[in-house]
């Protein structure tokens, strides 16, 4: 694990808060009724995060399942610890199968093809092969249609090395669209009326994530929620989900002044000449651009925190430089910290904000964040 020097500056890094992490669970759990399992969505490198700190603190937070999109993903998870249930939420390559029962994995299954594939592994494995039934109610993407989800179910059942562990689907639009999320639930229950035998008191029942808990009926058979952006502080759109949660950031962006220098008015900025200088003005160079992930959308729209102020961006943001407006902000030098996304003093880029100067959505942003910027991971007793 790397921890944080002041004795060396660094040129770009981000801050990952763990301790902060492990009290957005505790929070999120208890905001939750008391039977709710906790899927945590730890995707994509855990959002840009770094899946190996984040799902051991997870572990030791007490999640009670890890969901994640590819075997590279879940095998980075096995490596952490067995026994942790784990669910693969896309499809897999046919020479992927044997590592369904290599690393005790749970795979979705959307189509018959994907049935009688498991179900031949666990033979050749002699055990059975977990899987989550997902059913599409409007997503369009994976999972077998609504209608026709009985019968796969049946032949799920009929499979002699399958475990049936979860039953699930994926809301379209629960943060925009609230009447066609309360149409997918009404499809989601009514498909699983149809499944004979289905026991859902013992396996997983899941269909909310972040943006859709709070549309959760209190009577129902859902006993688990993935949650995947709440759990790192933000929240999917203003006044969505929980709002008895006070999630923290977990996430922070930050880079150091390279030079500063004054140019006279009339002077244009970066590339393609974007920007004119509307009057003499001392500028910084960041010694971040798009190279490490900060987005040229923000060209021009985007202000970064330095000495607690907001500097905004000038011109095109370039591949490893950014340049910002520093003329009213107090004396600011070479090696000065810039925070991109973060708190500096008393104000704050939240992700969301920065998101929004980008045309973007903070899940965007944070997986933008390249493998060029160092992570580094703060406890609880420190960093």
């Amino acid at each position: 694990m790397s921890t944080i020097s002041t004795a060396l500056p660094r040129r770009c890094w981000a801050e990952i808060d763990l301790a902060a992490l492990e009290r957005n669970l505790h929070l999120i759990r208890a905001a939750l009724p008391a039977h709710m399992r906790y899927v945590a969505v730890v995707k994509a490198d855990a959002y840009g995060h770094g899946l190996p700190h984040i799902a051991a603190r997870l572990m030791h937070a007490g999640a009670d399942l890890f969901a994640v999109a590819n075997i590279s993903e879940a095998a980075i998870l096995r490596e952490l610890g067995p026994g942790w249930p784990i669910l693969l939420l896309s499809p897999l390559l046919p020479n992927e199968d044997r590592y369904l029962a290599e690393y005790d994995l749970a795979a979705t299954v959307s189509t018959e093809e994907e049935v009688d594939r498991f179900n031949r592994v666990g033979l050749d494995a002699q055990r059975p092969i977990s899987v989550h039934l997902k059913i599409d109610t409007g997503m369009g993407r994976l999972g077998v249609w609504h209608e026709h989800a009985a019968a796969l179910h049946a032949r799920i059942s009929a499979a002699s090395h399958l475990r049936l562990d979860g039953v699930f689907t994926h809301f379209a639009s629960p943060d925009e669209d609230a009447a066609f999320t309360t149409e997918q639930r009404r499809r989601f229950l009514a498909a699983l009326e149809r499944c004979r035998g289905l026991r859902l008191s013992e396996i997983f029942v899941h269909a909310d994530n972040s943006a859709g808990i709070e549309s959760l009926p209190d009577a129902s058979p859902f006993n688990a929620v993935r949650i995947g952006l709440l759990q790192f502080g933000v929240l999917p759109r203003p006044g969505a989900l929980l709002p008895q949660v006070r999630a923290e950031p977990v996430f922070s962006f930050h880079t150091r002044v390279g030079l500063t220098k004054t140019l006279p008015r009339g002077s244009t900025v970066s590339y393609g000449r974007t920007r004119t200088l509307e009057r003499d003005s001392r500028i910084a160079i960041l010694c971040a651009g798009y190279g490490d992930g900060i987005s040229r959308a923000v060209s021009n729209r985007a202000s970064v925190l330095i000495h607690g102020q907001r500097c905004p961006v000038l011109g095109r943001v370039t591949m490893d430089q950014t340049i910002v407006d520093i003329t009213d902000a107090p004396p600011i030098a070479s090696g000065d910290e810039a925070v991109i996304i973060g708190r500096q003093g008393h104000d704050e880029v939240s992700l969301v904000e920065f998101s929004h100067w980008a045309d973007t959505i903070p899940w965007e942003t944070l997986c933008s964040i390249t493998k060029r910027v160092p992570r580094f991971y703060r406890t609880a007793l420190g960093v």
